[in-house]
């Protein structure tokens, strides 16, 4: 057995060897020091909500506003001050402002794909597309790194992935297994259900115990026959049966059970009871709940779609208070509970929006410049990270990548960037290749 040989100073040749690796990351021997102390105080327990705001939101409209421009350019809203001197955003997020201190702004992230999917691709999971290789996401990730048992699917997505356009399944190369599970219904109506948590009519429990002996007969003559291909696994069915057939799940989705001030906190839109239930997740350990919000597509009438969600609104119910609401709470309330510093939120879509409106009152696809928010993990709050131009039309400062950004959040998932996954074919693919952690970004 190869003997691992400790320097005086107690660390390993192999950490050293590490460096040279870290190095690719933007990371350095001190970096490394630095995070393993901190994987030694953290919790084992790391987990991921991905709020991800599908269609691609305006990084003028949220959290890159420019006052001193043209009415063209700066649109309808002010900024206002936050938590943090010098940080300002969207006068229609002032919950956020008040909590500046805990969320991370990066206002220099830049992609050349400016198309839903392709945008949505790379920002889920560090890769531009290319018919050669079906990259994983995240979640699915997460889901084949994490071996342990449990009731709950370990990459969930609320009410679906259904991001960039419907065309990205999520898993890339890896088994549907680690594919996010949809839970189907909007959490926000009053007759919400999740799908597969009951029974069709007419299946009763005996008859959905014989399909599992069924299944797990089919196996083991699959193991009995020498170079067997018969399918006889079906992890959708397994995973379904554990849900239909447990309290606990049906417990963690039934948001009746949180008072009513708690529920009301959220904001009673779609993206508010969303981050509730991610956050009932996360308390059950689900290791990566994505909370998928349609709508940021605003080609035109922007105002209104933004602001008021509407016309005739009384209450402002737009996009962007409601994510206001949610975020705020979903980061208090993660707090209250002490989670938050296990619990990494990451605040996205695919691309930002043009520099000037367009005649219909809107901005068009622009990923040349955007914004990403961030906060609880590791994350150190109340700073934001480059800048954009005077425009915001292009990064002035600091370019990051949405490769950089894999990087980073694997690293505060406490999963190896440069960890090598396989192909079914045996093609080497590390989970980040390219990118360069944000270290400003660590505490």
């Amino acid at each position: 057995m190869r003997t691992l040989v400790k320097n005086c100073d107690g660390i390993r040749r192999r950490d050293f060897v590490r460096v040279g690796g870290l190095t690719a990351l933007g990371l350095g021997l001190t970096d490394l020091l630095r995070l393993q102390a901190a994987a030694k105080n953290q919790s084992k327990r790391r987990q991921c909500i991905l709020i991800w705001l599908d269609g691609g939101p305006s990084h003028l409209e949220t959290f890159d506003p420019k006052p001193d421009t043209p009415a063209e350019v700066r649109g309808p809203f002010q900024p206002i001050s936050t938590a943090v001197n010098g940080v300002q955003i969207c006068e229609l997020m002032p919950n956020t402002a008040r909590l500046m201190n805990r969320i991370a702004i990066i206002r220099s992230v830049t992609s050349p794909l400016g198309e839903h999917n392709f945008g949505a691709h790379y920002l889920l999971t560090g890769y531009k597309p290319t018919p050669v290789v079906q990259y994983p996401s995240f979640g699915s990730v997460v889901a084949h790194m994490n071996k342990s048992d449990g009731v709950f699917p370990k990459n969930i997505a609320v009410p679906s992935f259904r991001v960039g356009g419907g065309r990205l399944s999520g898993q890339g190369f890896l088994t549907d297994s680690t594919r996010a599970f949809s839970v189907g219904g909007d959490p926000a109506k009053p007759d919400f259900r999740v799908r597969d948590l009951d029974f069709f009519p007419g299946v009763t429990d005996s008859r959905i115990d014989r399909r599992r002996e069924f299944l797990a007969a089919l196996d083991e003559f699959s193991r009995v026959v020498d170079n067997s291909r018969i399918a006889s696994s079906d992890p959708q069915f397994e995973q379904a049966f554990r849900l239909v057939t447990s309290r606990e799940a049906k417990s963690a989705f039934d948001l009746s059970q949180e008072p009513r001030d708690v529920q009301k906190r959220y904001g009673g839109r779609t993206i508010g009871q969303s981050c509730l239930l991610a956050r009932r997740l996360i308390e059950r350990g689900v290791p990566f709940v994505t909370v998928n919000n349609p709508g940021w597509d605003t080609h035109e009438n922007a105002y209104t779609r933004l602001k008021e969600g509407y016309t005739g609104a009384k209450v402002p119910v737009g996009l962007i208070p409601s994510l206001d609401l949610a975020l705020t709470a979903l980061v208090e309330d993660l707090n209250d509970r002490g989670l938050l510093d296990e619990t990494l939120i990451v605040v996205m879509g695919e691309f930002g929006r043009t520099p000037k409106l367009n005649t219909a009152g809107g901005r068009d696809h622009w990923p040349r410049v955007f914004s990403v928010a961030m906060a609880g993990g590791e994350v150190s709050g109340g700073q934001a990270i480059g800048t954009s131009d005077v425009v915001a039309e292009s990064p002035k400062d600091h370019p990051i990548t949405p490769a950089d950004l894999a990087a980073t959040i694997y690293t505060m998932l406490g999963i190896d960037p440069l960890h090598v996954l396989h192909t079914p074919d045996g093609r080497p693919v590390h989970l980040s290749r390219d990118g360069k952690v944000i270290r400003e970004l660590f505490a």
